[in-house]
């Protein structure tokens, strides 16, 4: 095997639009990717990591972002000066790529065998029998379980794992010699993340594939990387050997970076003693009846006698996979959801059997921030509104409210006079600190957190969950935290509640739920996390 680079990115200098925040989207990288190695490309939003990887595929957007210098060789051929009927092919022939986001990817009204079937006929002289033999072997070598029923599926009858495994048999159907991978494991389950990255790992030896893995997770490097490469504001700022990268980092970036990644370790927290109960669920249960039109109905268990206490002063984790019924539960504590059964008592008084029409005065005591604070803040409202709208609508005067807003935006460490400004004028880690600001408005009893840093990078992750933290100890409040990332529930819950098939597993305090885990389930969770066994070291940005 030949230890020459499949991938040579020479000197790539990639313009933004004028106007954009700097000049260039990429300055002057220079990164190689050799046979059956997996070269890490990991930095925050903005650093240039998609931008890098899509001008490799030659799938940047016209006029808007334009190649200026440099070089991009693959297997010595340099794309940057290849057709667009070249590059065609090229996509198809040597080089694949696997998005974050198998659902848009894939067509939603074609199988997913015809989908990989079209590749083959448009780009190989394959008889229908040998294209049919081939989606079938590919389906078999990313271990999808009944390839021939899965192959007549459409995507939204697969799972999340499984509609990823069909992007990555398409990516292969080839045999490409270069395999780019765009953040493909940030939107699944720790399992299913864990699956996809063996997975990618042993097809790669096999089929002597380099490939690209553009990430923000230092578990998913610890556990994959042969190389990586960081960068910051489109300037790659380090670059070598995984374990020197992460166990001696240069640059103070990547020595930033890897500081704020939480340690699996429950942190050591003061015991909440006998502070009076905020929230109590009793056997809550939420049914859906599935089934549909001349369909037979197959009720979900979406939530089972599901038993929860919450202190004031305390955070609460529920953790579990996509579909364990976390969110229902949130769902139904905020009433957005009515309950089948059981009850669900804030400060006594059973909120669960409530009619809308008296839920008014308990609308306050229970406020929730989501995952993506751009869908939860109105794009047409200045941030100022969308805070001062709850207070106002619940008595409090025009002046008070917007004294209040300013207070809660020095609060959560933003400008108070950014009030005046629309939601797109501010990062997504920002963002989600005005819907922190917005529900402490309301002056809330418990405040859940719902997956409410998962779609942030690594520092401001930090940097929120800190904030979470603060707000929880200054007001005395009781949190419920929903997350499937057990490092950042490890950090920030006092108790944990595992869930499985809409039931709770597994339930007492962090540290001993972390150290001594008793369900088979809970194991299992644990051990699927990315990196577990690596201990991330707390270095000096300076």
């Amino acid at each position: 095997m030949s230890d020459k680079p499949v991938l040579q990115v020479k000197n790539l200098t990639v313009r933004l639009p004028r106007g954009a925040d700097r000049e260039n989207a990429v300055e002057h990288i220079n990164l190689e990717v050799r046979p059956q190695e997996i070269l890490c490309v990991v930095g925050e939003s903005g650093s240039g990591k998609s931008v890098t990887a899509h001008t490799v595929m030659g799938l940047l957007p016209k006029k808007q972002l334009v190649p200026t210098a440099g070089e991009i060789l693959l297997e010595g051929e340099n794309l940057l000066t290849a057709s667009a009927e070249r590059m065609r092919e090229l996509r198809a022939s040597r080089m694949s790529m696997i998005f974050q986001e198998p659902m848009t990817a894939l067509n939603p009204v074609m199988k997913v065998g015809d989908q990989i079937d079209e590749l083959l006929s448009v780009h190989t002289s394959m008889s229908q029998q040998e294209r049919l033999e081939r989606v079938l072997a590919v389906m078999e070598d990313v271990r999808l379980p009944d390839p021939e029923r899965i192959r007549n599926s459409y995507p939204h009858q697969l799972s999340g794992g499984q509609r990823q495994r069909i992007m990555i048999a398409m990516a292969l159907a080839l045999d490409p010699v270069l395999l780019i991978a765009d953040e493909p494991t940030t939107a699944l389950d720790v399992t299913t993340q864990a699956q996809i990255l063996r997975l990618i790992k042993d097809l790669q030896g096999r089929h002597q594939t380099g490939v690209l893995f553009i990430t923000h997770d230092f578990g998913v490097v610890a556990e994959i990387a042969d190389r990586v490469a960081v960068m910051q504001f489109g300037k790659l700022v380090e670059f070598g050997e995984a374990k020197q990268v992460l166990r001696n980092p240069q640059h103070p970036y990547t020595r930033m970076l890897i500081s704020s990644v939480p340690s699996i370790k429950p942190k050591q927290r003061e015991p909440i003693g006998n502070a009076p109960i905020v929230l109590e669920t009793t056997n809550l249960s939420k049914t859906y009846g599935g089934g549909g039109l001349f369909q037979k109905a197959h009720p979900v268990h979406a939530a089972k006698e599901v038993n929860l206490t919450v202190r004031r002063g305390e955070t609460l984790g529920i953790v579990g996979e996509s579909g364990s019924g976390k969110s229902t539960v949130a769902r139904c504590v905020v009433r957005l959801i009515d309950p089948t059964s059981g009850s669900i008592n804030l400060h006594n008084v059973d909120i669960g059997t409530l009619p809308a029409s008296l839920l008014r005065p308990h609308r306050k005591k229970v406020q929730i921030v989501f995952q993506d604070p751009y869908r939860s803040l109105n794009p047409r409202r200045t941030v100022g509104q969308s805070i001062v709208e709850g207070p106002m609508n619940f008595g409090l005067s025009s002046k008070e409210a917007w004294d209040r807003a300013r207070d809660l935006m020095k609060l959560v460490g933003l400008d108070p006079n950014a009030v005046d400004r629309f939601p797109h004028q501010f990062s997504g880690g920002q963002r989600q600190r005005i819907c922190i600001a917005r529900a402490l408005a309301m002056e809330p009893e418990l405040l859940i957190a719902d997956e409410a840093v998962s779609a942030l990078d690594v520092s401001v992750q930090a940097q929120v969950l800190e904030l979470l933290d603060d707000v929880r100890k200054r007001f005395d409040l009781a949190m419920l935290f929903i997350t499937h990332d057990l490092r950042v529930a490890a950090q920030v819950c006092d108790r944990v509640a595992v869930m499985f098939k809409g039931e709770v597993v597994e339930y007492g305090l962090a540290s001993k739920v972390f150290t001594a885990p008793e369900h088979e389930y809970t194991k299992a969770l644990f051990d699927a996390a990315p990196g577990k066994d690596w201990e991330f070291g707390q270095f000096d940005a300076a």
